[in-house]
């Protein structure tokens, strides 16, 4: 008869019903002295979210999490596998050992904290006025006479209306897909939207010159490890440290969304 690993009888204990839907995987790593005695880092990422996640033309995962994902594995001495995962299966996936860290775009909540360890804040998914390098836009009080596109009832939408002078004339409409199209066909000046946003516009339509104006809003994203896995988190908080001082970090920010790494968020009170 087989003995369950100290892993394996953790996920039993955590897991719960989700071991019945995705079946008992074999024990996982827990410190980094495992990962490299095991030689290969599973690492969650999500392919539905460029360009945080998304896939390359071989439709392999692909994006700031599989490059953040990839760091991580070299300063550990190991291979990467690189599991695609979904919002709903992320934690599921991790409880279960199907993977060892979740690097998916992952907002740190006291919610998700109950169920996960998380790490200090390696990327941020940032709410911005963006607009173009011509437009002069230096502080909220610039706004009064700028046309801003927004999705109706959107975080940028509150974040934009608590700052903009009165009088600011602000467009809202139904998405963001559409509060975009506003601001390429010039119905809007300026756009309230996030960094992933961004990204399309510094990928799709560079003579634009589309620039964050005023940052709005940030919400922090960790590295999520089981419970249990104390060691290894502390290992990523280290190796996160490092990759933002020696600027790696932000080389893969320019790569994926044209600009520098703005300061990450604190971590959050949990």
């Amino acid at each position: 008869m087989k003995t369950l690993t100290r892993r394996g009888f953790a996920t039993l204990a955590v897991a719960g019903f989700a071991t019945t839907l995705f079946g008992i995987a074999t024990a996982g790593a827990a410190t980094p002295d495992e990962i490299k005695e095991n030689g290969t880092l599973r690492v969650g990422v999500l392919v539905d979210y460029p360009p945080f996640g998304g896939t390359d033309s071989n439709q392999q995962p692909a994006g700031y999490d599989a490059d953040v994902a990839k760091l991580f594995a070299k300063s550990l001495g190991v291979k990467l596998e690189l599991v695609p995962v979904t919002g709903p299966n992320r934690i599921p996936y991790l409880l279960t050992n199907k993977i060892d860290v979740l690097i998916a775009t992952f907002g740190i909540t006291a919610k998700r904290a109950e169920q996960v360890l998380f790490s200090d804040p390696y990327s941020a998914l940032t709410v911005y006025v963006l607009a173009p390098k011509s437009l002069s836009i230096k502080g909220p009080e610039d706004l009064k006479s700028v046309t801003i596109g927004v999705a109706r009832a959107s975080t940028q939408d509150t974040a934009i209306t608590e700052i903009a002078p009165e009088g600011t004339p602000i467009k809202r409409f139904d998405d963001d897909a559409t509060a975009l199209q506003a601001l390429i066909s010039g119905q809007v000046q300026a756009l309230g939207a996030s960094n992933t946003i961004l990204a399309q516009l510094t990928k799709d339509y560079p003579k634009m010159e589309i620039e964050p104006k005023i940052k709005l809003k940030a919400q922090a994203n960790g590295m999520a490890f089981r419970k249990s896995d104390t060691a290894l988190r502390d290992y990523a908080n280290t190796f996160i440290a490092e990759i933002v001082k020696n600027g790696e970090l932000s080389k893969i920010n320019e790569r994926w969304f044209g600009i520098p790494l703005d300061k990450l968020p604190p971590m959050p009170e949990l």
